[in-house]
This record gives structure tokens, C-alpha cells and sequence, in this order.
């Protein structure tokens, strides 16, 4: 089976939880032996792995120009040939000579996500374009908002089933003031996806419900996460017998819901002024939430190291005596199995779509700061509740992998190929 994906984010750049999900997925797809996953996304950096086949749209040509194969050759980014690049032109289906492109024909892309962002999703999908006409496939599968313009364009071209995958939508995003482009792009991409895979139950049913979509096309697809590599479980746990401390790791955004976790802190150091409480990460509300510390008048308690990426993020689960994911709307939320990985106990809030599959975590509504606090000073004074979620955590969390997340998405390819019209 021969599988065209299209994807905003891929490690070793991750920005969040999407890049984690679209490697884990298309890994576990791999070691099926007989899936062959092209994966098209805006700016490869180069180190991608190899196990796919990744087409950087930066480097697919919507302009023809007459350029020499050993100049090109020394031209185009790794993962790029001339023969693939010239096949590619063979496919300009329009002409785009109107359109800013570079010496080679190309569409430049900031990578991540740019203030003109609306403009990046557009020229992804023109260029998807050129590829769904050059590249053979059985079945497209679109990841996130940002790409279902290209997987319908995709599908509108070739005539190949689409199956679209849910990781968010502008409910979970916005806190319910949705805005109307996106909510029209996403809405788009559902109706015409003959598969649309959530992310969790939660999201299932916003999709159903808010979206209007058909239930028996609509499918939950739990995340899951990849066994640590021995350099991160070699990272020392050390023993905090003075201080605890207590961590909330993530994009600090309204989503996230920090505010609570720092009225939640406030509140336990009222009790004891033994945890100390770490916010790691960035956002656009990490300022409010350094002023909200002073103003409790928690700030010598309450630390903000910034972002945290690759090795930094395991440091800091393995530092933690507890973790808090105190999500106002969280699709699903990798990051508490991750924790768990580590052997740290994790906090998360009802509204969590990790939730669903989690039974050794903590969980309370993220709005209730009260048990929040009350939750968070029982991880730290009574060792035998820490040692249980600790060891059971652990246990369950190892069972949850990515393999058994793509040998149900195969599934799902198979049903879709089997009735698609």
C-alpha cells in the first residue's frame, strides 16, 4: 500500500504534540513492511530520518525553469534528486508565473507557523497539486487543519480516497470563539475526507457535534508514545527529600490552562512552603503568568526556565516529583505519558483525551483549583500514593504504543479502500 501524507511538522523539529504523533504514526506503519508513506510537509531541515520517503514543498516546482542537472543537483536540499525534481515539473498542472517563487521555481516556506500562515496553507495546497498529479499512491491521509486544503486538492486531482487526522480543532484552540476561516477550513476537510480519524472520544464527538459530520465515517485513533531511548532513561532521578517539586510543561496558551496551575500552586504553599513549582515552556500568556505568581506572592517558589526541547523535556520529568497538565480542552496530551514514562505521577484534567485511555494518573476538572491543590499536596506528602501512581503508571504507559495506533490506521486505510466508490 502506497500512502501520499501531508504534514506541517516531522522530528528533529518538533514545535508540539502533532510532530510526535505523525512520527509515531508513520513509524509504526513501517515496520508493517508492505506500507510505502511519502510524507510531504512545508521545510524538511535534512535530518529527518529515513524510514519514509519525504517530499519538502519548498523544493517542488510550480514555475518551470530551465536550470542544469549538476547545478541543481548541488542546488536542492538532501532528500531532493534532479530526476525526482524534473519529474515533478513535468507536472506544473497551471501557470503560477504570477506567484513570488525562487530560482528554481520553487515557493520559499518560513517553516513552523508564521504570521502568514493562511498564505502558507494556500501555497501548500497549490503545490500539492503537482504532486498528487506526479507521485503514485493508494490513499491520502491529511494531518491537522493546515493540510486538508492540500488532501482535498489531492483527492480532487487523483480520485483517491482521503482520510483526514484530527490532532486539535479551533473549539479545543480558542476555548470556544472559534474563527470562521479556520472553522471553514477544517469543516471543508471533513466533508469531502472519507475517513476522519480524532485523536480521542472527546474530539470525536466535537467533530459529530460541531462539525455536523457523518458518525460512521468518524473514528478515535489514541495517541501513544515511543519506549524511551536509553539516554533518557539513564537520566538520574534524584531524591528530593527537603523540596518537591511540582511541574507544568507545555505551550503556555489559553488552551493549556496555566492560570490554574498558578492559582493551584498559590494555594498549596499556604499549607507548606516545601515545593517548589516549575512552568517550562513558552506562549503567549508566560508573561501574565510570571505577574500572576507576584501577585500571589509565590514568584521565589514559582520558576520559568523557557522552552525545553529533546533531552531537556525527560531532565525535567525526571526532576519532578509530580506533573500537571491542567488543560482547559486538550484533544488528547502526550506529554502525561511521557511523564509517567519517567516514573513521575501525573495530574490531568478531566477535559484531557488521554484521559480515556489513562486509569493510574489523577484527575479532576481543570477549573477546580481546589482539588488541584489538594491532589498536588498528597503526591508530595504521602510517599505510598506517590510509589503506586509511580510503578503502576509506569507499567501501564509502557503498554500503549505507536505500533498498535498504525495497525489501527491500517485498518482503517483497508475499510476505506474496501467500500471507496
Amino acid at each position: 500500500m502506497k500512502v501520499l501524507m501531508f504534514g506541517w511538522e516531522f522530528p528533529p523539529k518538533i514545535y508540539g504534540g502533532l510532530a510526535v504523533a505523525t512520527y509515531g504514526i508513520t513509524k509504526g506503519l513501517s515496520v508493517q513492511g508492505d506500507v510505502e508513506t511519502t510524507f510531504c510537509m512545508p521545510k524538511p531541515c535534512g535530518d529527518e530520518e529515513n524510514f519514509l520517503n519525504i517530499i519538502g514543498m519548498n523544493q517542488v516546482p510550480i514555475v518551470w525553469r530551465d536550470v542544469d542537472y549538476n547545478w541543481l543537483k548541488d542546488r536542492l536540499a538532501p532528500g531532493m534528486t534532479p530526476e525526482l525534481y524534473y519529474d515533478l515539473r513535468n507536472h506544473i498542472y497551471a501557470d503560477f508565473s504570477y506567484m513570488h517563487v525562487n530560482d528554481i521555481g520553487c515557493m520559499e516556506f518560513a517553516g513552523g507557523y508564521p504570521s502568514n500562515l493562511n498564505d502558507e496553507i494556500n501555497n501548500f495546497s497549490i503545490i500539492a497539486g503537482v504532486v498528487a498529479r506526479q507521485q503514485q499512491f493508494d490513499i491520502i491521509h491529511a494531518h491537522d487543519w493546515l493540510t486538508y486544503p492540500a488532501g482535498v486538492h489531492a483527492k480532487m486531482v487523483s480520485g483517491k480516497p482521503l482520510c483526514i487526522h484530527v490532532h486539535a480543532t479551533d473549539f479545543d484552540r480558542s476555548r470556544g470563539k472559534v474563527n470562521p476561516t479556520v472553522y471553514g477550513i477544517e469543516k471543508n476537510g471533513m466533508d469531502y475526507a472519507d475517513c476522519i480519524m480524532c485523536v480521542s472520544e472527546l474530539t470525536r464527538r466535537t467533530v459529530i457535534n460541531e462539525y455536523h459530520q457523518d458518525p460512521r465515517k468518524v473514528f478515535a485513533v489514541h495517541n501513544a508514545v515511543y519506549p524511551l531511548p536509553q539516554e533518557y532513561q539513564d537520566i538520574p532521578r534524584p531524591v528530593h527529600d527537603k523540596e518537591k517539586v511540582v511541574t507544568f510543561l507545555g505551550r503556555i496558551t489559553m488552551q493549556k490552562g496555566p492560570e490554574y496551575f498558578v492559582e493551584a500552586a498559590a494555594m498549596v504553599l499556604k499549607r507548606t512552603r516545601n515545593i517548589r513549582f516549575v512552568m517550562a515552556g513558552s506562549g503567549d500568556m508566560m508573561n501574565a503568568m510570571i505577574n500572576l505568581a507576584a501577585e500571589r506572592g509565590i514568584a521565589d517558589r514559582f520558576h520559568f526556565p523557557g522552552f525545553m526541547k529533546g533531552k531537556q523535556v525527560y531532565e525535567v520529568y525526571k526532576d519532578s516529583d509530580g506533573f500537571v497538565v491542567p488543560s482547559v480542552s486538550e484533544p488528547f496530551g502526550i506529554a502525561p505519558l511521557e511523564a509517567m514514562q519517567c516514573g513521575t505521577p501525573s495530574i490531568i484534567s478531566k477535559q484531557s483525551g488521554c484521559g480515556e485511555i489513562l486509569t493510574n494518573v489523577i484527575k479532576t476538572d481543570y477549573w477546580d483549583i481546589h482539588a488541584m491543590a489538594d491532589y498536588i499536596h498528597s503526591l508530595c506528602t504521602n510517599p505510598a500514593l506517590f510509589q503506586y501512581l509511580q510503578e503502576e503508571g509506569k507499567k501501564e504507559v509502557d503498554g500503549i504504543t505507536w505500533e498498535k495506533v498504525a495497525l489501527k490506521v491500517r485498518g482503517l486505510y483497508d475499510n476505506v479502500l474496501r467500500n471507496y466508490r
